[in-house]
């Protein structure tokens, strides 16, 4: 293993973690990224956007391209594809071990996102790859002329099923509600798809099959009726869990995982600031991770500004 130390590291490559680099580096600070993917973050998967501001429509990878070419502008180190072992950030200096390096820093911004949550049902494992798909984006090609499922009624879930339609013959957008949450732009476009039909006040109860997805056993919320529903396949979006795990237990955090922050993004933990998706945040969307981004990117700056002050 190799040691290296930087005046702050940024755990995670997306928006968030991207803009955090940029305001860091611009303000002097040795900087490094560590992700365990490539850099993006989720909205490298995004087919395309038109909420960013200054872009009427855009692609999700190209944006994120964007934003690490300006990073790279001011010299952000950048490791990817790093499978971390553990993160201490009680000690000072904080420290990151990964398979091939020992990282110390003396301030850490979480930017590492979340996940799609799991359905939770019999079935959701044991096909995962094989017919559920949590990625609309990389997978929608493999369903061509086929009949495939969407669940949930948010923005993610409306706009995949929309996304699909460009693929499969038909989608069922399924959602435990008898209307959507989606904004309500996005549920007109829905409305006017007639390859989308939708199944209200629902859930999936068990996804069936034998080497594929087959059908998926659905449960009327309402009259409690049960019946199968004939698919090739079942994309969840019905919300996300942070990525947590190598901090449980060292920093402070709400009911569902994600950390808690200060206006300035700052932890329960002095020099550590979390950002993005990660955090308890009432929006999540890239121009307000780019926008945690900026803001943990100053105040860690003046953290460690401070800190080489007193050592002086």
């Amino acid at each position: 293993m190799t040691d290296l130390y930087f005046d702050v590291i940024i755990l995670g490559g997306g928006p968030a973690g991207l803009s955090a680099a940029l305001y860091c580096a611009r303000g002097e600070l040795n900087t490094a990224i560590i992700d365990t993917n490539m850099l993006g973050g989720q909205p490298s998967n995004y087919l395309e956007l038109e909420n960013y501001p200054g872009f009427k429509r855009i692609g999700g990878y190209e944006l994120m391209e964007k934003f690490e070419e300006h990073a790279d502008m001011f010299n952000v180190q950048k490791f990817s594809m790093q499978e971390i072992l553990s993160v201490d950030l009680i000690s000072n200096p904080k420290v990151i071990k990964t398979k091939e390096h020992v990282f110390s820093a003396s301030s850490v911004i979480i930017a590492t996102g979340a996940k799609p949550m799991k359905l939770g049902v019999n079935g959701e494992i044991e096909f995962a790859g094989r017919g559920v798909s949590y990625c609309a984006v990389c997978d929608g090609a493999f369903y061509k002329d086929k009949i495939v499922a969407v669940v949930g009624g948010g923005n993610s879930a409306v706009e995949e099923a929309i996304y699909l339609t460009q693929f499969v013959k038909k989608v069922y957008l399924v959602h435990r509600r008898d209307e959507l949450r989606a904004d309500k732009i996005i549920q007109e476009r829905a409305f006017k798809n007639n390859k989308i039909e939708f199944v209200w006040d629902s859930v999936v109860q068990k996804i069936n099959g034998k080497d594929l997805v087959e059908s998926l056993s659905i449960k009327n919320v309402k009259t409690n009726d049960s019946y199968e529903l004939s698919v090739d396949g079942i994309f969840p979006y019905i919300g996300i869990v942070p990525n947590v795990e190598f901090f449980n237990g060292q920093i402070e955090q709400d009911s569902k995982g994600f950390i808690i922050t200060n206006n300035t993004m700052e932890t329960s933990i002095n020099g550590v600031y979390a950002i993005g998706d990660v955090r308890n945040t009432p929006l999540r969307q890239v121009v307000t991770a780019a926008s945690d981004g900026a803001v943990a990117g100053v105040y860690a700056s003046k953290y460690v500004q401070a800190l080489h002050e007193v050592k002086i």
